[in-house]
């Protein structure tokens, strides 16, 4: 057997098909007729970042408005641009990976672990610049007043954004859910900046801070609880 044999081999090889009844083919395409719907698509990116963004800005001022912006008036002009603008700024970030973990082939800038703690040190980092009262004045007591109230506040915006998408389809559930409790408890910590009036550096380096890695936690748990409650994951 020659090259030439080989190749004339190969080629019917190829072109040989099995066929298929055209009834069976029939009867395949009528089971499945009925359950196929047309699907509406996603909005935009961009449409759904400043969704988040509202919902999250919405629970942060409200409750701040509610309980007093005690912390936002003793701020000066420059912690007040500062501080906020880096939770804006870490949020628009937060937020963009929130969705695109939400809809299948998006790209994805940053993993959602390193979104989590990149927000969490660059937050350290701006705090320790501007707040340098190192006094601890009921540290504990305040601290995990503070700590539980930006969670209390994290959940539901997370809960919020988790509705917002519910409607796309997260590959990984797990990072869907860091993504979700980090974007989430920025907007805890955005509520307490707001509203706290100690402005002792440890306090907020420790249990302001605190809010990001206890929501993506809970945001993690969320997760898996949904992973765990879905047939065949």
């Amino acid at each position: 057997m020659n090259e030439r044999d080989i190749s004339e081999a190969l080629g019917k090889a190829a072109e040989a098909r099995d066929s298929v009844e055209p009834a069976l083919l029939q009867r395949i395409a009528d089971a499945i007729q009925p359950t196929l719907q047309a699907v509406r698509p996603l909005p935009r990116t961009w449409v759904l970042v400043s969704a988040l963004m509202l919902i999250g800005g919405a629970v942060a001022l409200g409750e701040g408005l509610r309980a007093g912006l005690f912390g936002f008036a003793k701020m000066d002009v420059i912690e007040r641009v500062a501080i906020f603008f880096t939770l804006f700024w870490l949020a628009c970030v937060a937020g963009t990976e929130f969705v695109n973990s939400m809809v299948p082939g998006s790209r994805r800038r940053i993993a959602a672990g390193k979104l989590g703690v990149s927000a969490g040190l660059l937050l350290l980092c701006v705090f320790a610049l501007f707040f340098r009262d190192y006094h601890t004045e009921h540290f504990v007591s305040a601290g995990l007043l503070c700590l539980v109230t930006g969670v209390l506040h994290a959940i539901p915006v997370g809960l919020m954004g988790w509705l917002l998408l519910r409607r796309g389809v997260a590959l990984n559930r797990i990072s869907a859910g860091i993504t979700a409790g980090t974007f989430a408890g920025l907007a805890g910590i955005a509520l307490l900046e707001l509203h706290c009036a100690n402005f002792q550096a440890l306090h907020i380096l420790v249990w302001h801070t605190a809010v990001l890695p206890v929501s993506v936690a809970v945001g993690v748990i969320w997760a898996r609880v949904l992973q765990d409650g879905k047939p065949g994951t």
